[in-house]
């Protein structure tokens, strides 16, 4: 059994449909800091089918004094901790942080003219603001560190990316400083982060005003389609007030396509013109709506920008008003998606492989993680998660919920057609590990 399972790892990526990785639910981080003066750029790797563009970059201009990163590997790859946020149950933030959410059983009665894009970068703009941090070393102001942000909620409440406003030390982080928000009428206000997970790389920042703010509404990314327009916004290159358009490339760009480990991500692909500076600024559909936050893009290539879908974000906002931080539940399984070309590979390999048409193979348990107390074995193949068939790793991901600390029934089944039935209990994962 070990035998084929070393050769499926080693199978050609064409031939191994759905990603594996560590089973741990949560977020992605990614960055691409902002600031000014002489600039750095950090490079990861990229695999086929990117591999003409050679490096996926985040354009990072630095002033003297380079900020924290997530850490690096020893050949100076970008090493990211890659999770999916599950959602919380009985919270609707969407409609309780905006001015109201797109309702997903209506498709959109916009028809393009003229005025279009006009008209939905009106409706956004005024909540649109720049986020700048002063930088200093040893007491000497060296610049500032610009990004983008946009009002959600009229109490002053601010989406953007974590890393516009917070150092990483590892998986861990802290304030950069000072937060000097600055909204479209010219208003400056001191800025707080009430909320940031690194490795979503989302953030939640607050402001406090006297009067009522204006506020953004936010989307539905499942509402979007590869051709539709979308416009970015925020302050690229510190330039405030700066609107680009383009259309949806992609709508579920996987991090493996990206060349990133862990557990499968996907991304909003557009050819906007998103640059340094407009980090944790809003993508936005023609309906005015906020779809995306902005947050990464290929240096090496035009038209290749990156949003973390907006659906992912509200996940991520719903685990900050109930817990805080996000839970990501943790089981120490990988996992892989099987189809008929990798199970023809495995029974050829393996005459014992189980006779199965679909299902989720765990070629790897960490030891002693809860799927290894639970009785998991390499070469599983899960069939029932939770009391219901199952196919594929996002519906076992979408089943975790919140399950932390509730055990859960799952039917495997084993070489030679042998089933077995398991209760793992889930366990928080700690990312600072």
């Amino acid at each position: 059994m070990s035998y084929f399972l070393s050769k499926l790892l080693r199978l050609n990526r064409s031939s191994a449909v759905g990603a594996v990785g560590i089973f741990a639910v949560g977020s992605t981080l990614l960055c691409s800091d902002n600031h000014t003066n002489s600039r750095t750029f950090v490079h990861a790797r990229i695999p086929l089918p990117l591999q003409d563009i050679s490096w996926l970059t985040l354009a990072t201009p630095f002033d003297l004094l380079p900020l924290h990163l997530p850490s690096f590997d020893q050949h100076g790859i970008l090493t990211l901790s890659s999770y999916r946020v599950n959602p919380v149950p009985s919270s609707d933030i969407s409609k309780e942080t905006s001015g109201g959410v797109n309702d997903e059983s209506k498709p959109s009665k916009v028809t393009f003219g003229r005025d279009t894009i006009a008209n939905a970068a009106a409706k956004v703009g005024p909540a649109v603001v720049n986020i700048s941090i002063p930088q200093d070393f040893y007491g000497f102001a060296t610049g500032k560190s610009i990004g983008s942000g946009t009002i959600i909620n009229k109490d002053g409440t601010i989406l953007t990316c974590a890393h516009v406003v917070v150092d990483f030390h590892g998986t861990k982080g802290s304030s950069k400083g000072k937060i000097e928000v600055t909204l479209q009428d010219g208003r400056t206000f001191e800025g707080k982060v009430v909320n940031a997970d690194m490795h979503s790389d989302i953030a939640v920042v607050k402001i406090n005003s006297e009067t009522p703010l204006p506020e953004a509404k936010l989307g539905s990314s499942t509402m979007l389609r590869p051709g539709d327009w979308v416009i970015a916004m925020g302050c690229p290159h510190s330039l405030q007030n700066t609107v680009t358009a383009g259309i949806v490339s992609c709508v579920d760009r996987k991090s493996s396509d990206l060349g990133f480990s862990g557990s499968p991500r996907e991304y909003l692909q557009t050819d906007c013109a998103i640059n340094v500076g407009n980090s944790g600024g809003p993508l936005v559909n023609m309906d005015g709506e906020i779809v995306g936050v902005n947050i990464m893009k290929v240096l090496a290539a035009d038209g290749l920008g990156f949003s973390v879908p907006i659906d992912s974000v509200c996940k991520i906002i719903e685990h900050f008003k109930k817990s805080g931080r996000v839970i990501r539940p943790w089981l120490g399984l990988r996992m892989l998606d099987l189809n008929e070309m990798i199970i023809e590979q495995l029974k050829k390999k393996d005459a014992s492989f189980p006779n199965v048409n679909k299902g989720i193979l765990v070629p790897m348990v960490t030891p002693g993680s809860p799927g290894d107390r639970a009785g998991f074995r390499p070469g599983d193949v899960v069939v029932e998660f939770d009391g219901k068939p199952v196919e594929s790793m996002k519906e076992v991901i979408e089943m975790m919920v919140d399950k932390v600390g509730v055990p859960i029934k799952v039917v495997v089944k084993r070489a030679n057609d042998k089933f077995a039935t398991l209760t793992v209990i889930p366990e928080e994962s700690n990312l600072s590990l």
